[in-house]
């Protein structure tokens, strides 16, 4: 009996030892100061304070390992100048054959690049007390504190970062979508039954082997499911690419795309604009007649009764719907009214060289950022795609060398275990 209650005082004691410690850690956390968790790559510890016998330290950035930051990040938005944005595994393998190792002296990994990739302590969002440290549940945003550091990457690049992870992530798009040898991988479907068109092999007598674009459900339903439709794949490649080449990259052409969709934008502006101005005028001409009732009523012209409480109230319900109505209309920033010429040739010359030559995952990069489906029918091919994408790419032209990342990941070891 004594040696279960000496137990019980000893467990009692260090409940309360472990959270007089959480308390006193939080208020070191609330202070910007360093708690004792792994420093991520890139940044370093400085001493910035001493009382008593205890250092305080904070997070700085560490010039040279913050460069192996801005390179990951790079090459995954905009590769290494030769062959295109690099994905996760891709940029493994460019950082070790090139001799860069971690802070442990140790090659990288493709786990290690993804959470490098993932983590916004880079755009200066350090978060401690985030997850319970045995059940690794996320605690309630009340219990997580906020600690402010040095960032090293630009918010909107690390925004666009994450943008393209998530849209390559496996479980939305398959790899095979964004890294397979099939250029049209994706955006071919058959206008019978609006399914993917997949590639199909055949051998003709001669040992030649001929690959097809085929409806998938046909494939695999047979005629119940859709008649089917069948076509050389070097054949609607050529297609596509050519017609895109002659009647789309010219640069008359994408200026003459652009200004039609600069005039439907205009039209759709000037009506917000009305609509934006007509509630306006509501809630001005509601707060005028409001304003003028209420000096009726100070200066004792008129008697607070119920009709004139009732018109107050009814004043006020319009004005509040009003205000309501124009809050919710959220007025975004407009794209530039007219992109430079020069930037539209050269966006035209990039397309017109990379569209129809070089490694398939490649092109079909530059291909996805203009088309989003190309229809395949009985006696016409229809290509797809959006005006306000065809903006983005040409815009993004002047600032990354091309569109998109080549590759994609899992999310590596969610919950930071080995055994899932």
């Amino acid at each position: 009996m004594t040696r279960r209650l000496y137990g019980l005082f000893d467990e009692y004691q260090s409940h309360e030892n472990a959270k007089h410690m959480l308390r006193a850690m939080k208020e070191n956390a609330r202070q910007g100061f360093y708690n004792g968790a792994p420093v991520p790559l890139g940044y370093m510890l400085v001493e910035v304070e001493k009382r008593g016998t205890k250092i305080k330290k904070r997070l700085a950035v560490d010039a040279v390992e913050a460069e192996t930051i801005k390179q990951i990040f790079r090459l995954y938005r905009e590769g290494d100048g030769t062959s295109g944005p690099l994905g996760v595994k891709g940029i493994t393998c460019w950082l070790n054959e090139r001799g860069y190792r971690t802070r442990k002296d140790a090659r990288f990994g493709v786990a290690t690049i993804h959470c490098i990739l993932t983590n916004r302590v880079y755009v200066g969002e350090w978060v401690f007390n985030r997850r319970c440290s045995k059940t690794l549940a996320e605690k309630p945003k009340s219990e997580q504190i906020s600690i402010s550091v040095p960032a090293i990457i630009d918010q909107a690049e690390f925004e666009a970062v994450q943008a393209t992870l998530k849209a390559h992530n496996p479980r939305v798009t398959p790899a095979r979508v964004v890294t397979g040898p099939i250029l049209l991988t994706g955006l071919a479907t058959c206008t019978t039954c609006n399914g993917p068109m997949t590639l199909r092999t055949g051998t003709s007598k001669s040992g030649q082997v001929h690959k097809y674009y085929r409806c998938s459900t046909h494939g695999r339903m047979g005629k119940t499911g859709c008649t089917g439709r069948s076509i050389r794949m070097d054949t609607l490649d050529d297609l596509v690419t050519d017609r895109l080449v002659a009647e789309l990259l010219q640069p008359d052409r994408l200026r003459e795309t652009l200004a039609s969709l600069w005039a439907q934008r205009d039209e759709k502006a000037a009506q917000v604009d009305g609509r934006v101005a007509a509630l306006r005028g509501e809630v001005a001409g509601a707060e005028d007649k409001l304003r003028r009732l209420y000096r009726m009523v100070e200066e004792g012209v008129t008697d607070l009764d119920e009709i004139l409480k009732d018109r107050l109230k009814t004043l006020k319900e319009e004005r509040d719907r009003a205000g309501a109505a124009l809050d919710r209309i959220r007025v975004a920033e407009r794209p530039p009214r007219e992109i430079a010429p020069e930037l539209i040739e050269r966006f035209g010359r990039l397309m017109r060289e990379n569209v129809t030559a070089g490694e398939i995952p490649f092109r079909k990069a530059w291909l996805q950022a203009i088309v989003d489906r190309v229809e395949v029918g009985a006696d016409v091919i229809r290509i797809v795609g959006d005006k306000a994408s065809l903006e983005a790419a040409i815009a993004g032209a002047g600032s990354s060398p091309t569109p998109g990342v080549r590759s994609s990941v899992r999310k590596w070891r969610a919950r930071k275990d080995s055994n899932l």
